[in-house]
């Protein structure tokens, strides 16, 4: 019999419990208590529904307060030492500070006696997600031990309710991967010994709480791997198996296609093994001609990152296919990845249209398709004939929709020309055209963009768009919010200056309701991280801009002053990389339409005065292919979407980027190649390692390291700031420099930003001082 299996469940709620609980919690308005409440309601409805959706394997321990990596790392006590920990259990006041930082005046009003003045960990990209993961950080003498029983805790908790779940934990091999080293002489892989006896330990205690099953995901299988780590594998799960002969395991894979690393997996002790057959669909055929006899197959043919219905009559073929060669005692059927990437319920959307309602498919959707294509096989299709039906119209209906083509749109982006991907003259050229027509000083300060979204802010927006407020009132509020902004950052000393975006939503959801081709829904909400969820717009249809989008008010915000505005746009990439796309045509003719829609933009923007504008580009480096001889081709059509956005203008109109936590020596020719006039960067987290990227290219263009990290609640202080700097200057040229903070402030308190934003004008003012000096 074919079993339906999960490897995870969203774990914020149908409607963001979890992030209003958490943020409730944080601001001293819920107890621990309460907040854990929250999080148990939320699992065990989890649990409940895929039980009754006939979901045979139900994951437990897929649920976090935060992010799974970060409870990997509270689980096995990897716990940095600036935190303070006491060496027995990671409660939750070490838990969070791990995540986002700790500052005695911000220790929030539950915490007992651990304040303490502690940045956060770093944080990065899922693989080529956009969900964010605490990077574990690994010192000089690391040791692990059990800190925290959390997954033997979510096994039990579901057994009491007579829920049987397999319990989910990020492999051992993966988790080092994904962490970095403090000391230079620490390599995260040979730390696999000391890190196996804590993994012994849980599995051990998962097998005498009961457990049949155990899921160890191990992603950084479908990435390039050198030799070292393929026999650290292999020595792993040697380990493993003899800890817990008796117990079950399945080693899950997930976001590409395995290559040279799929003989790897089956040499590893284990009785289960799980493909993703959406990023990687020709894998099929040699894995069953590869798969040893005494392994169960899982087949990952639901896409867990996309809304779109699964076209169940192309996907049984493939499922009779390997049930065929292998039996179907022998074969699970399941989502590529966990639903953690795909909204909830997509019957919570009632407002949307009809006909693109009937298309989607959300987490409980899928697990629908899941259990559908398993009775299917089990009970014959007659038996899902209503189900197979409704889908196979719902799949036609959508392939001859006049929703979807635009020929305009299409002969434009055919009628691309080179001339239009390149500035008129190279940057050094512009750079002196730049400083003359903007009269900056050295370390020029700015900020990213957005500024706090106060529950004022929000509460106006959610009144105008009910019906509440008006639109003449509605703009009057912006129009003071907006000036409110201007005047703080003149007060201050701020050089080149932003409106504060406090009439937008959301930096892709804005431009995607003023995009034809785009949907939005109310509750598709998905995790970026902790707290901070996004609700990615829907790409159903060709792309263009029916009209200007921000021109309004970047022109009411320059009125205001005689300081440069910085026009706020976002870039065609990040667009495309936090829209659920339509899987109908390549990914970059989407992005090509996207990129000529904010060319538009652009220019409309300089010809009404805006000297300066930004293009943001944060999640150019999660569109990635996670193999390296695939990056040319995506490199190839990504920065020629941003020159085709950003080349358009006068040389004196300066062009900035904004991109999020990356491995930047990765990237820095593409970085490069966009040819953007500034960059700035995330960088605090990592104390300006980033940066030696940019030194050994010997990056020509202007850089703004991030002075401080804005996904924390902690004040930075200005010698914080000035050491930061300091350390900027070591690398990069002071003329090269900006000052800004990691990110937009969107998610931050006043009470934070303002000094906040004090502190690094008046470090900058300070290196300025030193620079004249010398």
């Amino acid at each position: 019999m074919v079993r339906a299996t999960n490897l995870g469940y969203p774990r914020i709620g149908p409607k963001r419990e979890l992030k209003k609980a958490l943020e409730k919690y944080w601001s001293g308005g819920l107890t621990e208590t309460e907040l854990d409440n929250v999080g148990r309601k939320i699992r065990q409805d989890n649990w409940r529904l895929q039980k009754e959706l006939g979901i045979h394997h139900i994951p437990s321990n897929d649920f976090s307060l935060y992010d799974h990596v970060l409870d990997t790392a509270a689980m096995v006590g990897a716990v940095p030492s600036r935190f303070r920990w006491d060496g027995e259990r990671v409660d939750l006041t070490t838990y969070f500070a791990m995540a986002r930082g700790v500052q005695e005046k911000h220790a929030g009003s539950t915490h007992t006696g651990k304040a303490q003045n502690a940045p956060a960990m770093e944080m990065t990209k899922w693989f080529d997600t956009n969900y964010h993961y605490i990077v574990p950080e690994f010192e000089k003498s690391q040791t692990f031990r059990l800190a925290s029983t959390r997954p033997v805790d979510m096994y039990l908790e579901a057994k009491s309710l007579g829920i049987e779940t397999r319990p989910v934990l990020l492999g051992p091999i993966s988790f080092l991967l994904l962490g970095k080293s403090k000391d230079p002489d620490v390599e995260p892989i040979s730390l696999l010994d000391d890190l196996l006896f804590v993994y012994d330990d849980v599995l051990q205690r998962l097998a005498q709480a009961g457990a049949e099953w155990v899921q160890i995901d191990e992603p950084c299988l479908v990435l390039d791997l050198d030799p070292k780590v393929l026999e650290a594998f292999k020595i792993g799960y040697s380990v493993i198996e003899h800890a817990v002969p008796d117990l079950k395991i399945l080693i899950a894979t997930y976001f590409g296609e395995l290559r040279e690393n799929l003989d790897v997996l089956f040499e590893l002790p284990g009785h289960a093994v799980h493909l993703d057959l959406v990023r990687g669909p020709d894998q099929l055929d040699e894995t069953l001609s590869k798969i040893p006899d005494d392994k169960i197959l899982s087949l990952g043919v639901v896409n867990g990152r996309n809304i779109w219905k699964t076209d169940l009559a192309q996907t049984l073929p493939v499922l009779k296919n390997a049930c065929e060669a292998l039996g179907p005692e022998r074969v699970w059927v399941g989502p590529s990845c966990s639903l953690l990437h795909s909204p909830v319920d997509v019957s919570l959307e009632t407002k949307l249209d009809e006909e693109l309602r009937s298309w989607l498919a959300f987490s409980k959707q899928k697990c629908e398709e899941i259990v559908t294509l398993a009775r299917a096989f089990n009970e014959g299709e007659a038996a899902v004939e209503n189900e197979l039906t409704a889908n196979r119209e719902a799949v036609a209906a959508r392939s001859t929709s006049t929703l979807i083509h635009n020929d305009e749109v299409k002969k434009r982006t055919r009628s691309v020309s080179t001339d239009m991907l390149f500035r008129h003259r190279p940057f050094p050229e512009r750079r002196d055209v730049q400083r003359e027509t903007l009269c900056l000083p050295v370390f020029p300060t700015t900020t990213i963009g957005s500024f706090p979204q106060t529950k004022e802010v929000r509460a106006a927006r959610a009144e105008f768009r009910s019906g509440k407020r008006d639109a003449s009132e509605y703009e009057k509020f912006l129009e003071e919010e907006i000036e409110k902004t201007i005047r703080f950052q003149e007060e201050i000393g701020l050089d080149v200056l932003v409106h504060g975006e406090s009439e937008r939503n959301d930096m892709v959801e804005y431009f995607g309701e003023q995009l034809s081709g785009f949907a939005f829904t109310k509750n598709g909400w998905v995790q970026s991280y902790g707290s901070r969820c996004v609700k990615p717009p829907i790409i159903f249809g060709d792309i263009q801009r029916p009209a200007p989008m921000t021109l309004d008010w970047a022109r009411y915000a320059q009125s205001l002053t005689e300081k440069p505005v910085k026009g706020m746009l976002t870039g065609p990439v990040t667009i495309l990389q936090w829209s659920f796309v339509r899987n109908d045509q390549p990914r970059s003719e989407t992005c090509r339409q996207i990129a000529l829609a904010i060319r538009d933009e652009v220019l409309d923007l300089e010809t009404a005065g805006i000297r300066v504008i930004q293009i943001d580009e944060p999640a150019l480096r999660e569109g990635f292919p996670l193999r390296r001889d695939q990056w040319e081709s995506y490199l190839e059509w990504a920065v020629e979407a941003f020159r085709i956005a950003s080349s358009g203008v006068r040389d004196e109109t300066q062009i900035h980027t904004h991109m999020c936590y990356s491995e930047f020596n990765e990237i820095i020719e593409a970085i490069s190649e966009m040819d953007a006039d500034v960059i700035s960067i995330e960088a605090s987290r990592s104390q300006m390692e980033l940066l030696s990227a940019f030194k050994d290219y010997h990056y020509p263009n202007e850089i703004g390291p991030g002075v401080y990290d804005i996904h924390s609640p902690r004040v930075p202080t200005r010698e914080e700031i000035v050491s930061l700097l300091e350390k900027a200057v070591e690398v990069l040229d002071p003329g090269q420099l900006w000052v800004n903070p990691d990110c937009g402030l969107k998610t931050r308190r006043w009470e934070e930003v303002r000094p906040s934003l004090a502190a690094m004008v008046e470090a900058a003012r300070m290196m300025r001082s030193t620079a004249q000096k010398t």
